[in-house]
């Protein structure tokens, strides 16, 4: 081979080694330069570590669960809250209006009370629920939580735990439509209306309609949480909060 073509090959290739190199350290730089900027935030003159962040992140989780679950097992605290109030089943709307119709009103108002207080003795279990999958946060969690929208930390519980709550709450919605006698006010409803000659017969899943339900409105009061501790430094309660938080008002 031509000498010239052979040195010129040798140094295309240690150019090109070279250039992928460089493209490399490029790469481990933005990538650190990433991380320090997400985790370098400060409150103050302290910049903050990633176990602040995920401390933080937890204790937000913590107060938020422990205030969503109290306003949510208070008496009313689903059937007076507009956000969350469970309204009478969708899916049997037609019983509803016959009912009505029937002049049964006072009896639809009571079986959508009933609905609301099996939720509210449910919602007593669920700061427990929510504090058992909140250890499992990890740093990379945490600092995405902490730099994502005002609702991250909610979204991130809801993705990890939500089958697990479910579970968990099913039988406790079980007991509990058992307990008020949700079904005592549903049968002459559900009676009435297949009574009437040609209609499909109705008959709901009132413990997963329930369940489902009080989930998503314990979700919702997180959430609600959530958005305070970011956006209102009253509602952090200790140094950790404030540290972590404080540091997105300043930015």
């Amino acid at each position: 081979m031509n000498c010239k073509i052979v040195l010129a090959l040798i140094f295309l290739g240690s150019s090109t080694g070279a250039f992928a190199q460089f493209n490399l350290k490029n790469a481990q730089n933005s990538a650190s330069g990433q991380l320090g900027s997400l985790t370098g935030k400060k409150s103050g003159n302290t910049p903050l570590s990633s176990d602040d962040i995920v401390k933080g992140l937890k204790d937000a989780l913590s107060v938020g669960s422990n205030n969503a679950g109290a306003s949510a097992s208070k008496t009313d605290g689903f059937y007076k809250d507009s956000l969350i109030k469970i309204p009478f089943p969708p899916d049997a709307e037609k019983v509803r209006q016959a009912a009505v119709s029937a002049g049964m009103q006072s009896q639809v108002d009571a079986f959508v009370v009933s609905l609301n207080r099996a939720a509210e003795k449910a919602a007593v279990k669920a700061a427990p629920i929510f504090l058992n999958a909140i250890t499992s946060m990890s740093i990379e969690d945490g600092v995405k939580i902490l730099n994502g929208p005002d609702n991250a930390a909610t979204q991130y519980l809801q993705s990890k735990t939500s089958q697990q709550l479910h579970d968990a709450f099913l039988p406790i919605v079980k007991a509990a439509i058992d307990s008020v006698q949700v079904t005592k006010y549903w049968t002459p409803l559900a009676n009435t209306y297949n009574s009437i000659p040609m209609v499909k017969k109705v008959n709901p899943d009132l413990n997963e309609y329930v369940t489902q339900k009080a989930l998503s409105g314990l979700f919702i009061l997180l959430a609600a949480e959530e958005l305070k501790i970011r956006k209102n430094p009253a509602a952090r309660v200790d140094d950790i909060l404030k540290k972590v938080f404080g540091s997105l008002d300043k930015n």
